[in-house]
Protein backbone atom coordinates (compact mmCIF):
# COMPACT_ATOMS: atom_id res chain seq x y z
CA UNK A 1 0.00 0.00 0.00
CA UNK A 2 2.81 2.50 0.90
CA UNK A 3 4.65 1.46 -2.47
CA UNK A 4 1.72 2.43 -4.29
CA UNK A 5 1.32 5.38 -2.23
CA UNK A 6 4.55 6.91 -3.51
CA UNK A 7 3.96 5.32 -7.20
CA UNK A 8 1.02 7.65 -7.09
CA UNK A 9 2.72 10.62 -5.65
CA UNK A 10 5.41 10.56 -8.11
CA UNK A 11 2.91 10.16 -11.19
CA UNK A 12 1.13 13.40 -9.54
CA UNK A 13 4.08 14.73 -10.00
CA UNK A 14 5.42 14.29 -13.37
CA UNK A 15 1.96 15.05 -14.68
CA UNK A 16 2.42 18.08 -13.15
CA UNK A 17 5.98 19.00 -13.57
CA UNK A 18 6.33 17.34 -17.49
CA UNK A 19 3.48 20.34 -19.24
CA UNK A 20 5.29 23.16 -17.38
CA UNK A 21 8.93 21.83 -19.17
CA UNK A 22 6.83 21.30 -22.28
CA UNK A 23 5.27 25.00 -21.85
CA UNK A 24 8.92 26.32 -21.38
CA UNK A 25 10.36 24.67 -23.90
CA UNK A 26 7.39 26.00 -26.20
CA UNK A 27 8.27 29.41 -25.04
CA UNK A 28 12.02 29.39 -25.05
CA UNK A 29 11.69 28.26 -28.91
CA UNK A 30 8.88 30.71 -30.09
CA UNK A 31 11.60 33.25 -28.62
CA UNK A 32 14.40 31.79 -30.50
CA UNK A 33 12.34 31.59 -33.35
CA UNK A 34 11.78 27.96 -33.90
CA UNK A 35 14.23 25.28 -34.41
CA UNK A 36 18.02 26.19 -35.90
CA UNK A 37 17.00 25.44 -39.61
CA UNK A 38 14.06 27.84 -39.39
CA UNK A 39 16.81 29.82 -38.18
CA UNK A 40 18.65 29.73 -40.69
CA UNK A 41 16.49 30.12 -43.56
CA UNK A 42 14.86 33.76 -41.57
CA UNK A 43 18.28 34.65 -41.34
CA UNK A 44 19.60 34.33 -44.29
CA UNK A 45 19.35 37.63 -47.23
CA UNK A 46 19.00 36.65 -50.96
CA UNK A 47 20.70 39.18 -52.91
CA UNK A 48 19.49 38.97 -56.19
CA UNK A 49 22.03 39.85 -59.57
CA UNK A 50 20.48 41.39 -62.40
CA UNK A 51 23.66 43.46 -63.46
CA UNK A 52 23.62 42.99 -67.48
CA UNK A 53 27.82 42.67 -66.59
CA UNK A 54 27.65 39.79 -64.24
CA UNK A 55 29.23 36.79 -65.39
CA UNK A 56 26.30 34.51 -65.67
CA UNK A 57 24.32 37.13 -67.52
CA UNK A 58 26.61 37.83 -69.96
CA UNK A 59 29.30 36.71 -72.66
CA UNK A 60 33.15 35.92 -72.20
CA UNK A 61 33.97 37.67 -75.17
CA UNK A 62 35.78 40.34 -73.88
CA UNK A 63 38.56 39.76 -71.76
CA UNK A 64 38.02 41.46 -68.55
CA UNK A 65 34.81 42.88 -69.27
CA UNK A 66 31.44 41.55 -68.34
CA UNK A 67 31.96 38.99 -65.76
CA UNK A 68 31.65 40.11 -62.31
CA UNK A 69 31.94 37.53 -59.89
CA UNK A 70 29.31 38.41 -57.49
CA UNK A 71 29.66 35.48 -55.57
CA UNK A 72 32.50 37.17 -54.38
CA UNK A 73 30.26 40.07 -53.04
CA UNK A 74 28.13 37.40 -51.37
CA UNK A 75 30.68 35.38 -49.69
CA UNK A 76 32.29 39.32 -48.40
CA UNK A 77 28.41 40.60 -47.29
CA UNK A 78 28.14 36.87 -45.67
CA UNK A 79 31.10 37.78 -43.28
CA UNK A 80 30.39 41.51 -42.81
CA UNK A 81 27.02 40.67 -42.05
CA UNK A 82 27.18 37.49 -39.73
CA UNK A 83 24.88 36.34 -41.35
CA UNK A 84 24.02 33.64 -45.08
CA UNK A 85 23.49 35.67 -48.20
CA UNK A 86 22.85 33.21 -51.10
CA UNK A 87 23.36 34.75 -54.72
CA UNK A 88 20.59 34.61 -57.25
CA UNK A 89 21.23 35.43 -60.73
CA UNK A 90 18.04 36.22 -63.25
CA UNK A 91 17.46 38.43 -66.05
CA UNK A 92 14.52 39.21 -64.12
CA UNK A 93 12.97 39.82 -60.87
CA UNK A 94 10.02 37.83 -61.82
CA UNK A 95 12.57 34.57 -62.37
CA UNK A 96 14.77 35.20 -59.60
CA UNK A 97 12.12 35.21 -56.84
CA UNK A 98 10.75 31.53 -58.66
CA UNK A 99 14.10 30.69 -57.82
CA UNK A 100 14.67 32.04 -54.55
CA UNK A 101 11.49 31.25 -52.92
CA UNK A 102 9.98 34.42 -53.36
CA UNK A 103 12.83 35.82 -51.37
CA UNK A 104 14.71 39.38 -52.77
CA UNK A 105 16.26 41.25 -49.45
CA UNK A 106 18.92 43.36 -51.94
CA UNK A 107 18.79 43.12 -55.56
CA UNK A 108 21.30 44.45 -57.64
CA UNK A 109 20.97 45.50 -61.30
CA UNK A 110 20.55 48.42 -63.85
CA UNK A 111 18.65 51.23 -61.84
CA UNK A 112 15.44 51.63 -64.14
CA UNK A 113 14.62 48.08 -64.87
CA UNK A 114 14.87 47.12 -61.16
CA UNK A 115 12.79 49.53 -60.63
CA UNK A 116 10.16 48.72 -63.09
CA UNK A 117 10.62 44.94 -61.97
CA UNK A 118 9.63 45.63 -58.42
CA UNK A 119 6.56 47.81 -58.94
CA UNK A 120 5.39 45.00 -61.41
CA UNK A 121 5.92 42.76 -58.74
CA UNK A 122 4.79 44.50 -55.93
CA UNK A 123 7.78 45.03 -53.87
CA UNK A 124 8.82 47.77 -52.41
CA UNK A 125 11.92 49.03 -52.60
CA UNK A 126 14.36 51.96 -51.75
CA UNK A 127 18.04 52.19 -53.32
CA UNK A 128 21.27 51.75 -50.95
CA UNK A 129 24.16 52.21 -52.84
CA UNK A 130 25.80 52.46 -56.70
CA UNK A 131 28.68 50.44 -58.26
CA UNK A 132 31.38 52.24 -59.71
CA UNK A 133 32.51 51.29 -63.00
CA UNK A 134 36.03 50.60 -64.20
CA UNK A 135 35.80 54.06 -65.24
CA UNK A 136 34.54 55.05 -61.92
CA UNK A 137 31.72 55.92 -63.35
CA UNK A 138 28.05 55.14 -61.83
CA UNK A 139 25.53 56.10 -64.41
CA UNK A 140 25.30 54.90 -68.42
CA UNK A 141 24.32 56.54 -71.45
CA UNK A 142 21.80 55.94 -74.55
CA UNK A 143 24.09 55.89 -77.88
CA UNK A 144 22.37 56.63 -81.14
CA UNK A 145 24.25 54.71 -83.73
CA UNK A 146 23.69 54.93 -87.36
CA UNK A 147 25.67 52.73 -90.32
CA UNK A 148 29.23 53.90 -91.15
CA UNK A 149 28.11 55.08 -94.26
CA UNK A 150 24.88 56.67 -93.45
CA UNK A 151 24.77 60.49 -94.26
CA UNK A 152 23.57 61.63 -91.06
CA UNK A 153 26.39 63.13 -88.46
CA UNK A 154 24.10 64.73 -85.55
CA UNK A 155 20.80 64.33 -84.13
CA UNK A 156 19.60 66.64 -86.00
CA UNK A 157 19.75 64.92 -89.05
CA UNK A 158 17.41 62.29 -88.31
CA UNK A 159 14.52 63.99 -89.01
CA UNK A 160 11.70 60.87 -91.16
CA UNK A 161 14.19 58.53 -89.63
CA UNK A 162 12.98 55.07 -88.45
CA UNK A 163 14.75 54.77 -84.97
CA UNK A 164 14.94 51.52 -82.86
CA UNK A 165 14.75 51.77 -79.15
CA UNK A 166 15.23 49.68 -76.36
CA UNK A 167 13.13 48.55 -73.86
CA UNK A 168 10.97 51.30 -72.25
CA UNK A 169 12.14 49.73 -68.55
CA UNK A 170 15.40 50.88 -69.60
CA UNK A 171 15.90 54.58 -69.16
CA UNK A 172 19.22 54.61 -71.60
CA UNK A 173 17.51 53.25 -74.31
CA UNK A 174 13.85 55.13 -74.18
CA UNK A 175 13.38 57.87 -72.15
CA UNK A 176 16.95 59.61 -71.92
CA UNK A 177 16.95 59.30 -76.18
CA UNK A 178 13.58 60.59 -76.56
CA UNK A 179 14.24 63.41 -74.59
CA UNK A 180 17.51 64.37 -76.69
CA UNK A 181 15.93 63.74 -79.91
CA UNK A 182 12.86 65.95 -78.84
CA UNK A 183 15.40 68.93 -77.37
CA UNK A 184 16.76 68.50 -81.13
CA UNK A 185 13.38 68.76 -83.20
CA UNK A 186 13.32 65.54 -83.73
CA UNK A 187 9.99 63.98 -83.69
CA UNK A 188 9.49 60.96 -82.28
CA UNK A 189 6.21 58.56 -82.44
CA UNK A 190 3.76 57.80 -80.16
CA UNK A 191 4.53 54.25 -79.58
CA UNK A 192 8.55 54.29 -80.60
CA UNK A 193 9.56 50.97 -82.24
CA UNK A 194 11.49 49.17 -79.73
CA UNK A 195 13.98 45.65 -79.96
CA UNK A 196 14.53 43.68 -76.47
CA UNK A 197 18.36 44.38 -76.75
CA UNK A 198 21.44 46.12 -77.74
CA UNK A 199 22.35 42.92 -80.36
CA UNK A 200 18.76 42.76 -81.52
CA UNK A 201 18.69 46.23 -82.31
CA UNK A 202 21.90 46.33 -83.74
CA UNK A 203 21.94 43.05 -85.96
CA UNK A 204 18.26 44.51 -87.27
CA UNK A 205 19.66 47.79 -88.34
CA UNK A 206 23.13 45.78 -90.38
CA UNK A 207 19.91 44.28 -91.47
CA UNK A 208 17.99 46.79 -93.71
CA UNK A 209 18.57 47.48 -96.69
CA UNK A 210 21.58 50.02 -97.54
CA UNK A 211 18.92 52.92 -98.91
CA UNK A 212 16.27 52.75 -95.54
CA UNK A 213 17.18 55.67 -92.99
CA UNK A 214 17.64 54.17 -89.95
CA UNK A 215 19.22 54.28 -86.45
CA UNK A 216 19.47 52.75 -83.39
CA UNK A 217 19.70 53.15 -80.01
CA UNK A 218 22.12 51.19 -77.46
CA UNK A 219 23.16 51.40 -74.35
CA UNK A 220 26.83 52.92 -73.91
CA UNK A 221 27.95 49.75 -72.43
CA UNK A 222 27.23 47.22 -74.56
CA UNK A 223 29.32 48.88 -77.42
CA UNK A 224 32.54 46.64 -76.79
CA UNK A 225 30.42 43.10 -76.38
CA UNK A 226 28.74 43.98 -79.59
CA UNK A 227 32.10 43.90 -81.57
CA UNK A 228 33.53 41.41 -79.18
CA UNK A 229 31.13 38.85 -79.23
CA UNK A 230 31.01 38.93 -83.27
CA UNK A 231 27.05 40.50 -83.93
CA UNK A 232 28.95 43.71 -85.83
CA UNK A 233 32.24 44.59 -87.02
CA UNK A 234 34.11 46.86 -85.72
CA UNK A 235 33.19 50.02 -87.33
CA UNK A 236 29.88 49.03 -88.64
CA UNK A 237 28.54 51.92 -86.71
CA UNK A 238 28.89 55.02 -86.08
CA UNK A 239 27.74 57.22 -82.47
CA UNK A 240 26.36 60.38 -83.73
CA UNK A 241 24.25 61.14 -80.03
CA UNK A 242 24.94 60.56 -76.77
CA UNK A 243 21.97 60.81 -74.09
CA UNK A 244 22.27 62.63 -70.71
CA UNK A 245 23.55 60.37 -68.27
CA UNK A 246 21.45 57.64 -65.87
CA UNK A 247 22.03 55.87 -63.16
CA UNK A 248 23.26 52.57 -63.75
CA UNK A 249 24.01 49.68 -61.63
CA UNK A 250 21.98 50.02 -58.24
CA UNK A 251 21.79 48.41 -54.74
CA UNK A 252 18.41 47.94 -53.70
CA UNK A 253 17.45 46.88 -50.62
CA UNK A 254 13.42 45.65 -49.25
CA UNK A 255 12.10 49.13 -47.66
CA UNK A 256 10.88 47.26 -44.85
CA UNK A 257 14.77 46.53 -44.06
CA UNK A 258 15.29 46.78 -40.13
CA UNK A 259 17.13 50.22 -39.63
CA UNK A 260 20.15 48.45 -38.40
CA UNK A 261 20.17 46.35 -40.77
CA UNK A 262 20.81 48.91 -43.41
CA UNK A 263 23.02 50.63 -41.71
CA UNK A 264 25.18 47.47 -41.44
CA UNK A 265 24.91 47.24 -44.66
CA UNK A 266 26.07 50.31 -45.81
CA UNK A 267 29.07 50.19 -43.94
CA UNK A 268 29.21 47.10 -45.52
CA UNK A 269 29.57 48.12 -49.26
CA UNK A 270 31.45 50.89 -48.23
CA UNK A 271 33.95 49.13 -47.03
CA UNK A 272 34.27 47.22 -50.32
CA UNK A 273 36.54 49.92 -51.41
CA UNK A 274 39.70 48.52 -49.30
CA UNK A 275 39.17 45.11 -50.68
CA UNK A 276 41.49 45.46 -53.76
CA UNK A 277 40.98 41.43 -54.55
CA UNK A 278 36.52 41.91 -54.61
CA UNK A 279 37.25 45.09 -56.29
CA UNK A 280 38.93 42.91 -59.30
CA UNK A 281 35.99 40.66 -59.09
CA UNK A 282 33.21 43.38 -59.40
CA UNK A 283 35.07 45.30 -62.18
CA UNK A 284 35.07 48.52 -60.20
CA UNK A 285 37.09 51.45 -59.99
CA UNK A 286 36.48 52.01 -56.23
CA UNK A 287 33.55 49.71 -54.67
CA UNK A 288 30.48 51.51 -53.90
CA UNK A 289 28.86 55.25 -53.56
CA UNK A 290 26.43 55.19 -51.00
CA UNK A 291 23.09 56.45 -52.54
CA UNK A 292 22.18 60.50 -51.41
CA UNK A 293 18.99 61.28 -52.12
CA UNK A 294 18.24 64.76 -52.99
CA UNK A 295 21.48 64.86 -55.39
CA UNK A 296 20.50 61.73 -57.25
CA UNK A 297 19.63 61.34 -60.95
CA UNK A 298 16.40 59.95 -61.16
CA UNK A 299 14.31 58.23 -63.13
CA UNK A 300 11.35 60.57 -65.01
CA UNK A 301 9.04 57.87 -63.33
CA UNK A 302 10.55 57.28 -59.84
CA UNK A 303 9.42 59.70 -56.99
CA UNK A 304 12.57 61.30 -55.50
CA UNK A 305 12.69 59.98 -51.42
CA UNK A 306 10.73 62.41 -49.27
CA UNK A 307 8.52 63.29 -51.58
CA UNK A 308 4.78 63.71 -51.05
CA UNK A 309 4.83 59.38 -52.51
CA UNK A 310 7.64 58.46 -50.14
CA UNK A 311 6.28 60.93 -47.60
CA UNK A 312 5.35 58.00 -45.20
CA UNK A 313 8.97 56.10 -45.32
CA UNK A 314 10.65 59.39 -44.77
CA UNK A 315 12.10 58.11 -41.60
CA UNK A 316 13.72 55.07 -44.20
Amino acid sequence: MQYGLKTFVAGLMMACVLPAAMCFRAVEASASGGNSAEDAKVSSLSLVVMDPLAAPLACDCVQGYAQRKYEALGEYLTKKLGREVNVVWAESLKEAMEKSGGKADLIIGKHSVVRADAKEAGLKIRPVAKLTGLDDKTTQTGWIVVRKDDPAKTVADLKGYRILFGPEDCDEKYAAPIALLKENGIEVPEKPETAPSCSTAAVQLMELPATDKAAAVISSYAGPLLEGCGKIEKGDLRVIGESKPVPFITMFARREMPDAELTALKTSLEDVALEAKLLIDLESGSGFELWKRQSETLSANEPAEGSSQTAAKKKN
